[in-house]
């Protein structure tokens, strides 16, 4: 049920008129707008910032049926834990061992960063690609879902 663009009172879809404070109301009330499932799983990785976005896609009714995009949120959810634990993990190992000019943990984060740009061109492009060992998690993740 649609409300009163002027007072929030509720009113049907056929009125042109806020019957408490005579508003005009627009001609069509649009729905939000919402991801496409593309859209949500390509935002699935973005790097840093994409696990927001797949938490929200998991967590959402929209998508709790689609298994491609959940898919999609676990994969990335798991490259950004992987990410964390290069960064949490061994880049405070890697920062204890002295005259290492050129760090390991810095080219993995690298890698992983570039890995989730390369996830968002491949489901840009509706190509559904599976990880090595992040692939087989998400599969089964969005199995059990």
């Amino acid at each position: 049920m649609p409300y009163c663009c002027q007072c929030g009172n509720q009113v049907a879809q056929t009125d042109r008129y806020c019957r408490r404070c005579g508003a005009s109301q627009p001609a069509e009330q649009r729905p939000p707008v919402a991801f496409s499932p593309r859209t949500a799983s390509v935002l699935c990785y973005v790097p840093f910032v994409g696990w927001i976005v797949a938490i929200a896609v998991l967590a959402g009714e929209r998508f709790r049926r689609d298994r491609i995009v959940r898919f999609h949120a676990f994969q990335g959810l798991y490259l950004f834990v992987a990410y964390l634990i290069v960064e949490w993990v061994l880049g405070p190992l890697f920062r204890m061992l002295p005259g290492l000019h050129m760090r390991p943990d810095r080219w993995l984060a690298l890698g992983l960063v570039i890995l989730g740009m390369y996830m968002m061109i491949k489901t840009a492009s509706e190509q559904t690609v599976s990880l090595p060992v992040l692939g087989e998690l998400a599969e089964r993740s969005a199995a059990e879902s």
